[in-house]
Parts: structure tokens; sequence; C-alpha cells
């Protein structure tokens, strides 16, 4: 037959070096074969690496910097091959490493503070232990309950998002169950873990660990209702039994933040020096997602498949305490939004910006969007006395090309236009004078080079049609649909004189052109 040919069949050279009567670790990494032959079991070539001294040597390339002198391959390509032999999952050499807890001290030293911690030996070492957690599960999380230390260890390296990683999956953020998975969690919830973390917001931090904290934290408040959406569908009684206690242990790290006042440290943080704009932006995202988890979850580069199945399922209720810790640092990020005092300048194609809104003024006009997402009426009432409402309605004329500032206004202007509270609804159309205000910029729609805003118009230049003209037009119309059946909202709108008139001759004119439906094609 054609395959006995020795012109076509020829034997591995993973064989090859088998053969030999001597042959070392090294030359079988340096044969690119290698790693298909694992995949492909070849029992002469698993005995030799499920070997201890094997495994040993294989750890010692992803964990410790090659020295100096050492090549190329020593350097780049045998750490590599190692992590893929272990992440090829063959069982009995993963047994051979989890059952010698030499070589799992071996593999966790990496996380001491005396080494060298480069980005792709971290990446490596990432690899291994998630690749354990997913085989080895019981085993690692035992051996990691017995070494308390490791914990803490990848807190203080949390800065390094591969090992952020493996925090995440260590403490069950990724909704990997296991048998003792419960056990684990109350575990975790009964130590300190959580206190270590919110620790790393403080404004001593770099910016790359208050990004990493803040993801570790937001993928935490996400577990209870991705678990909720497993018993939901699950269809028998026992699976739903053992569902309900896995909630309950999921949310007694959630509670930790109210318990232990988590909450109001986490905001101490964000406030607690104003020129660490990283650790006021991360602190809002956590309480971002204690609001509404499933939002922190559309921008996470974490776990797809959580966005995919729950970004369209209704709001999870948000426990008052939550709500409640956060109210008095509302005065605090209102004097953040005060842009008199910033002497920034941003040079833009129209002209420039007197100061630049900023990323952490953007994220305070999100934090206040999504608090009054909640529906909370003691909060609503915080935010209208406080005058917050009313300075994030000023912000929208002061940045007309901010469309991102000006989705979130769109987004408060909603919530208390759909609020329970006659008190809202008078604050935003009466107090605020929002009818009024936005007929005005409509009439007057192009950028002013007279104009005190923020937002400057280059001299000489022609002004430019302002940007936040289409959020107007949609927050009209959903005044008008809400006058329709609230005559609350009716009898406001009525009070401005050039209200019917502008629906009639503008609005409605608008909306029939730009409704792409009647669009003819071609």
């Amino acid at each position: 037959m054609f395959w006995k040919l020795a012109s076509i069949s020829s034997s591995s050279p993973v064989e090859a070096i088998l053969d030999k009567e001597n042959f070392t670790l090294e030359e079988l990494l340096d044969e690119d074969e290698i790693i298909q032959e694992c995949k492909a079991l070849n029992s002469r070539l698993i005995n030799f690496l499920r070997d201890r001294a094997q495994v040993e040597q294989l750890l010692h390339y992803i964990i410790e910097e090659p020295p100096e002198d050492a090549e190329n391959k020593r350097i780049f390509k045998f750490p590599f091959i190692a992590c893929e032999i272990f992440t090829c999952e063959i069982d009995v050499i993963l047994k051979t490493l989890v059952d010698e807890e030499e070589l799992m001290n071996l593999l966790f030293s990496f996380l001491e503070p005396d080494r060298s911690h480069s980005m792709l030996l971290a990446g490596y070492f990432s690899k291994v232990v998630i690749c354990l957690m997913i085989r080895k599960t019981i085993p690692l999380m035992n051996y990691v309950q017995a070494h308390q230390h490791v914990f803490r260890q990848l807190v203080d390296l949390i800065g390094i998002t591969s090992i952020m990683e493996v925090l995440v999956r260590l403490v069950g953020a990724d909704d990997h169950v296991y048998p003792n998975f419960i056990d684990v969690i109350q575990w975790l919830a009964e130590g300190n873990l959580l206190e270590m973390i919110v620790d790393k917001l403080s404004p001593s931090s770099p910016p790359e660990v208050h990004a990493n904290v803040a993801e570790t934290l937001c993928t935490i408040t996400r577990v209870a209702s991705s678990t909720l959406a497993i018993k939901l569908s699950s269809p028998r009684f026992c699976a739903a039994r053992l569902y309900f206690f896995l909630i309950y242990a999921c949310k007694l790290i959630i509670k930790f933040f109210l318990l232990c006042s988590f909450v109001a440290k986490i905001l101490g943080y964000a406030l607690e020096d104003s020129q660490s704009k990283s650790s006021l932006v991360n602190s809002l995202s956590v309480c971002i997602s204690l609001l509404d988890p499933k939002k922190s979850a559309v921008s996470s580069p974490l776990f797809p498949s959580f966005r995919s199945q729950n970004m369209y399922e209704p709001p999870i209720p948000v426990n008052p305490d939550t709500i409640g810790a956060m109210l008095p640092k509302l005065g605090e990020l209102l004097v953040l939004l005060d842009v008199s005092s910033d002497n920034k300048v941003l040079p833009t194609t129209y002209g420039e910006l007197r100061p630049p809104l900023g990323k952490q003024r953007l994220k305070i006009v999100e934090f206040i969007a999504v608090l009054l997402k909640t529906g909370n009426e003691v909060a609503e009432k915080e935010l209208a006395n406080s005058g917050t409402i009313r300075r994030v309605i000023d912000l929208f004329f002061e940045y007309p090309y901010n469309n991102s500032l000006h989705h979130h206004v769109e987004s408060i202007v909603s919530s208390c236009l759909e609020s329970k509270s006659d008190a809202i609804i008078d604050h935003i159309l009466r107090d605020c004078d929002l009818v009024g205000r936005f007929l005005q910029v409509d009439k007057h729609c192009l950028l002013s080079a007279e104009s005190n805003q923020p937002t400057v118009l280059a001299a000489g230049k022609r002004g430019t049609r302002v940007g936040n003209i289409g959020h107007i037009t949609q927050i009209f119309n959903k005044l008008v649909h809400l006058a329709h059946n609230q005559s609350h909202i009716l009898a406001c709108l009525q009070e401005n004189s050039e209200w019917n008139e502008w629906q009639a001759a503008v609005l409605q004119q608008r909306n029939v052109v730009e409704n792409v439906h009647r669009w003819a094609c071609g």
C-alpha cells in the first residue's frame, strides 16, 4: 500500500528523539511537532513528560526568568512550549502536578514579591492555573484554601491583567460551578479578601491597578444575577435546590459590600484625592456595577457569554442600603462637576474646549444616570435638592458636541419623567426649565463665537450646528408620548406658550423626515 512507502510514511521527529538512548527534555521542547504529538496522546512522549522531574523542569521554564546570556529559544520557545504542554490538558501530567505539594508550591512561587513578574511569564502562569481550575478544580481549591497567602499575593499583583484573571476565576466570579463551590465562596466571604481588593482603589495605587480592581469587583457583583439565570432555567427540583444555596453563597460576597461599609469606603477612595482621576473613575465604575450589574457587563472584556445572555433581562432590584451609603457623597461629586476653576484647554476642529469635560466628570454623570434609573425616591429627592440634576442639564448645553454626555443626560431626563413623584417631574420641567431651554437651543442651533460656555468657536470660523439636537428631539418625543397618559406632564408642557406651535410646525415634520422606514431606496 502507498502509506508503507518510505518516501511517504516517515516517523515523527519526536519518535526519533525518543528512540535515542540518552535524550533531554530540551531536545523535545526544541522539536516543533511536540505539541501535535501531545494532542495525539503519544504514549511514549506522555509517559516521559508525566515524570516528576520533567514536570518540575517545565514549571521552571514558566515561572523563572531566563539568564541574561540565554539563547532566544530559552527565552521565548521553551516557556511557550512548556505552557502549551500543560494546557493540552493531559490528565496524567496535571495529576503529577496537583498531587505533589512541592510542585504546587513551585508553581505559585511565581507570586512571591521578590520575583520578577514579566507580562510574558505572568500570561503563562495564568494559563496553567486556569487550566488546573477547569480540569483539577478540587485539588487546586484545596491547595489554595490551605495556603491563604496565595490570595494576598494575587491581590498584590492585580495590576497585571493575567494575574487578575486568575483571581477572578479563583473567587468563582466566572460562574464556574464545582462540587465544593458553596463552601469556598462562603470561606472567601468570611475572610478579608474583599478588604484587600478594595484597598487597592486607594489613590496611591497606579492606574492599571485601579482598572483591574474595578474589573474584579464589577465581575464579583455580577455573580448572583448569572447564577440566578441558571436556577430559573433548571428543570429539576434537586438542581434548583442546589442553585438556591449557590445563589445564597454568592450573595454573601455582595452583602459584604454593605456589612463592612465597603460602599462608603469605595466612594471615600474616589474622593480622597481629586487629582487621582483613575481612582475616581474606577471607583465609580464599581458603584455603577452595584446599582446595575448588567450595565457593567456590556462593557466588560471578560466573559462575553454573560453579556450576550443577560443584557436584555429586566433590572435587578437594588438594596436600598446600597443607595443609602452612596447619597452622603453626592455633594462632593457635585463640586467636581464645576468646570469654572479648571484652566485646561483642548484644541478641537471647531475651536477649543475650556476646559474639556474629562473622563472623570463623564463618569460622575453616568453614575447619576444609573442611580436615578433605580427609581429610589430618596435618591431622586437628594439629587433634586442638591442641585445635581440642574447641574447635569447645564453640562448638556455647555458641551454640545459630547455625545456620550448627551446619552447619559437623556437617560437622566427619562428617569425623571418616568418617576412616580410629581415633585421630580416638576423639578425637571419647571425648576430646570427643560422645555424652554430645549426650544431656545433648537431655534439657535449654531455654535456662537460670543458664547461664554466652555465650548468656544474659533475666531473667524463659521458656526457649526450643535450636536445635541438629535437627543433633544428624542426627549421631546418621549415627552409627547408620556403626556398622552400623564396629565401632570401635559399641564407642564402647556405652560410654555411656544410648545404647541413648535410641536406642530417643527417636531412632527422632523419626525416625518427622520423616519427611515419611509425613505425610498435607490
